[in-house]
């Protein structure tokens, strides 16, 4: 059990992203498609938060074209580059699902001044 743990802590990011929920995020994820590989930015508001440790993710929401997109993103993964913090939101809910019934400008967080 302990190695176990020594490979998990291992292979943990040092500085792993602080997102909290309610905040608009730019995700730079690596794609790699055959032998190349890009960065890709995923914009969206932050929904909810999942787990802990080496298994934290985070989902992040956003609307393209008319259709809502939502990816999960893994916290410590070599995939995701970095998490810029874009703006912080208020919210008093630990998962903002309802945002998923919300259209227009009804599906906005308010931003908390920090």
């Amino acid at each position: 059990m302990d190695a176990l743990k020594a490979i998990s802590q291992s292979s943990m990011k040092e500085n792993a992203p602080e997102v909290k929920i309610g905040d608009t995020v730019k995700v730079h994820v690596k794609i790699t498609e055959g032998d190349k590989s890009r960065i890709q930015i995923f914009e969206g508001t932050v929904i909810a938060k999942k787990h802990g440790g080496i298994s934290e993710t985070f989902t992040v929401r956003r609307v393209a074209h008319g259709v809502g997109i939502e990816r999960v993103f893994p916290v410590h993964s070599p995939a995701v580059e970095k998490v810029e913090l874009v703006r912080s939101g208020k919210v008093r809910r630990a998962k903002l699902y309802y945002l998923r019934d919300r259209v227009g400008k009804a599906a906005k967080v308010k931003e908390a001044i920090r």
